[in-house]
């Protein structure tokens, strides 16, 4: 989580190319738009948000959940800037969706990393205890 500028995305192509050479199993990056496809390797999964008209949570929570039912194999779920994505910046939607993919996570071995583009300092405690 931060403003715009603050390295968020660079660190998430970090993570992203490290998962990429060290887990077992299929990942997938959900952006905004195409900007990362010459940035992460061509193996990850990238998906441009923009192709499917995201336009709520509970939208991305269904995505989410048809990927993972069409492919067991996906152990990691990358999402840069969740909150541009979705075009809604309430903060507490946010922290609600980060706790179902959280228990998500949980219940199906999936792994989630994600960016939010807002100042830390908006951060709820029960996003905060998320940060990395």
């Amino acid at each position: 989580m931060g403003i715009k500028g603050s390295g968020k995305t660079k660190k998430l192509i970090d993570l992203v190319t490290t998962a990429a050479n060290e887990e077992h199993g299929n990942i997938v990056c959900i952006e905004k738009d195409q900007a990362l496809m010459y940035s992460i390797p061509y193996s990850i999964r990238l998906i441009s948000a923009s192709h499917y008209n995201f336009g709520s949570y509970d939208f991305m929570k269904g995505f989410i959940s048809g990927l993972h039912a069409g492919n067991y194999d996906i152990t990691h779920i990358f999402i840069d800037n969740l909150m541009k994505i979705l075009n809604d910046q309430d903060i507490g939607r946010a922290e609600e969706f980060i706790n179902w993919c959280d228990e998500f996570s949980k219940r199906e071995s999936v792994n989630f990393t994600m960016t939010l583009s807002a100042d830390t300092n908006l951060a709820t405690p029960g996003i905060s205890k998320f940060f990395c």
